[in-house]
């Protein structure tokens, strides 16, 4: 039976790119791998014809020569036309078919052959330690010693984890790999080493102080260095001071999460403070001068206009918190509530009627505004 054209096999035309023609050979090699055809015959023939086309023409030379003669270049008759030339086609199909199998599944199974193991060193584990702030410290910024517990490289082994004057020695089992490989048919399965259970290299004398893992559990004091100005949940990453690497393997990070206690006085939104100031009745309505405190313990004197009501802002530039990394600094602002007095003596409720008598629409003009509103509403519904 006459072969199909290998262009018709991949189904791309003739000037396909290589990138083109691998794409289309993946699709084609999914749908068509005996795994998803189990007993399909017809599949199975298809999956080697595409097997070989794609072996053809992703090597620049073979297809050439496949452009050239077709698939007489391979059957060993275009010789003489070619002038000796005849690049053969790879014909072993087992290895063919490990190659394929490298080039589908390589990443999947954790890297190509020829790659060796790296003794079964390991990155280590990264570390977070939690650290409360109160709202004075995240202002000042702060210098901190915390206590670590963790992994750390063996001082006898030196992280190798091999008794000291002795060294790992290559796997003999998979040479150094960490993976051996069984072909199976027509394709090939890989696993991880048995023998050393993919670290590539074998410790036959163990570090008696870590036990050939290379790193001893200690508890370590560390310096820390908190900028002025930061905020709730900010994270600081000390960089190789996690957990130590298995055999001599890198060590992770050291993650600080910080968090600031609420405050009883000021409360933050970013890098500006809010402080809710009580004043009393008298001196909202006939004005004055309070003084309100600052995060840094100093004081400052506010003007308060006659006639100030609940909930007025005030705002005192370059008192906030400090921009992390920045000449920058929020700004304060007050908001004064208007206390209602408690607790009248006689007199003084005397007073109040008395002024209350004297009161006008001019002296209380939102509550005046407010129910001449009212009034227009109600009378809206008896006409």
């Amino acid at each position: 039976m006459s072969k199909r054209d290998f262009y018709e096999v991949l189904g791309v035309n003739k000037n396909a790119t290589a990138d083109e023609m691998k794409k289309a050979y993946r699709n084609l090699a999914k749908q068509l791998h005996p795994d998803r055809n189990p007993g399909d015959k017809d599949a199975e023939h298809k999956f080697k014809e595409l097997n070989e086309a794609y072996d053809v023409l992703k090597d620049e030379q073979s297809r050439a020569a496949y452009d050239q003669f077709g698939h007489a270049a391979f059957d060993g008759t275009a010789g003489a036309r070619a002038g000796g030339f005849n690049p053969g086609f790879r014909g072993d199909f087992s290895s063919s078919m490990s190659d394929i199998f490298d080039d589908l599944f390589g990443e999947f199974m954790g890297g190509r052959r020829g790659q060796r193991s790296d003794g079964g060193r390991t990155r280590g584990q990264d570390l977070r330690y939690n650290m409360e702030l109160s709202l004075e410290e995240a202002f000042e910024g702060k210098k901190a010693q915390i206590r670590v517990p963790s992994s750390v490289s063996c001082d006898t082994c030196h992280g190798s984890g091999a008794e000291p004057g002795s060294k790992p020695i290559t796997c003999t089992t998979c040479q150094g790999v960490g993976k051996v490989r069984a072909t199976q048919g027509f394709f090939t399965i890989e696993r991880t080493c048995p023998t050393c259970h993919g670290r590539g290299q074998i410790i036959e004398k163990p570090c008696k102080v870590c036990h050939g893992a290379g790193r001893v559990e200690r508890e370590r004091t560390l310096s820390v260095n908190i900028p002025a100005g930061v905020e709730d949940g900010t994270r600081i990453r000390l960089g190789g001071e996690g957990e130590a690497g298995l055999r001599g393997g890198p060590p992770g990070d050291l993650y600080i999460f910080l968090s600031v206690r609420p405050h009883p006085i000021f409360q933050r939104d970013g890098a500006d403070l809010f402080c809710r100031v009580p004043i009393a009745m008298t001196q909202a309505a006939l004005g004055g001068e309070i003084e309100v405190p600052t995060l840094n313990g100093k004081r400052v004197k506010l003007k308060i206009p006659e006639g100030t009501q609940t909930g007025r802002q005030f705002r005192l530039r370059d008192k906030g918190m400090p921009v992390v990394n920045s000449r920058e600094i929020g700004d304060l602002y007050i908001q004064v509530t208007v206390e209602t007095p408690v607790h009248l003596s006689k007199k003084q409720k005397e007073l109040l009627r008395e002024f209350e008598t004297a009161s006008s629409g001019e002296t209380n003009p939102e509550s005046s505004g407010f129910f001449a509103r009212v009034k227009e509403f109600w009378d809206g519904f008896q006409s």
